[in-house]
């Protein structure tokens, strides 16, 4: 039972982590299998965070934040969108100006705002997103190994945690078996053909970089209000990166962009346990140390493990309609 005991709350914790990453992985699979590469998924998931916060602690409405959060980055993925699809810009210099600007207006905003260091004030638990507590969670839970199973790690988790999830095998069943997610993926591969076809590959691309940034923002939401408690200065701590790298882990595919996210966020669960260990002979493990190992984890993976990675054939490159 005491291997148990130390096994179960990391699994709840890297069911808690990886919620940001799926999500923004997500997001970045359908705008980079359109053809647009997304750098500034941590820009818009930072930028929907502010707004979650900022909203809920204003109104005192979760429910209102959310909305807010999904409007806000939603724009700013039209906004890349514009700049990329429309004006036919570069797409990773676009992406990086999006993260740069969202550091410091979300700074800007918070000190004009709420004067608290670019912070907002700490939301009360009526204004995040509470646990959800599972049925029959009182008799399940005196099973032994089952029952701290169902109410830590499939329990005692929020709300936006389970759609979450779900999200998975419907962005696989969306991309593969309905025609909107097949155009998206030939629009990435070869807009000429479907320019050819009649159909819109500017609509495409801006319906995929639309629900990018939706997707972003319901991240940013999850971690300004539910796994904390208002925000904080560039709160989501490369996560957007994070989601990037299980992205070309996952060769940009759902199920396998879940696993690397997955992945990368029972790094970060266990990273958080090793703080204080004690090791023979070297003493406690450095909290720097700490803090860098899924970073460090993340590069290997990517450089020993993952093999070649081919995006989609059209990623990158602007689609300039032959007169």
């Amino acid at each position: 039972m005491h291997a148990l005991d130390q096994i179960i709350p990391i699994m709840a914790a890297t069911i808690r982590v990886a919620v940001p990453l799926v999500l923004a992985g997500i997001a970045g699979l359908f705008s980079e299998r359109s053809g647009v590469v997304d750098v500034g998924l941590e820009g818009k998931m930072l930028a929907g965070a502010f707004a979650a916060a900022a909203i809920a602690s204003i109104t005192g409405s979760v429910w209102l934040g959310l909305l807010a959060a999904i409007a806000t980055s939603a724009v700013l993925g039209v906004l890349h969108g514009f700049v990329c699809i429309t004006q036919k810009g570069d797409q990773v210099v676009s992406g990086v100006a999006v993260n740069i600007l969202i550091s410091g207006l979300t700074m800007t905003l918070g000190l004009a705002w709420f004067a608290q260091g670019g912070q907002t004030p700490p939301l009360p638990p009526s204004a995040r997103f509470s646990e959800v507590v599972l049925p029959l969670s009182g008799l399940i839970g005196q099973v032994p190994v089952l029952g701290p199973f169902y109410t830590q790690v499939l329990g005692g988790q929020n709300i936006l945690v389970y759609p979450t999830f779900a999200l998975v095998p419907l962005a696989w069943w969306v991309l593969g078996s309905t025609r909107f997610g097949l155009r998206i993926r030939a629009v990435g591969e070869s807009p000429a053909a479907v320019d050819t076809a009649g159909v819109s590959v500017v609509r495409l691309r801006y319906a995929a970089v639309l629900i990018a940034g939706a997707l972003c923002g319901i991240a940013g939401a999850y971690i300004s209000t539910a796994q904390g408690a208002g925000f904080v200065r560039d709160m989501t701590g490369g996560r957007g990166f994070l989601a990037l790298a299980a992205l070309v882990l996952g060769k940009w595919r759902p199920w396998s962009t879940l696993a690397g996210c997955v992945l990368f966020a029972a790094l970060d669960a266990l990273a958080i346990r090793l703080q204080g260990v004690i090791v023979p002979g070297l003493g406690a493990v450095p909290v720097e140390f700490v803090q860098m190992l899924p970073y460090v984890m993340t590069i290997v993976l990517l450089a020993g493990f993952v093999g070649r990675a081919i995006p989609p054939r059209a990623s990158g490159q602007p689609y300039v309609k032959d007169r």
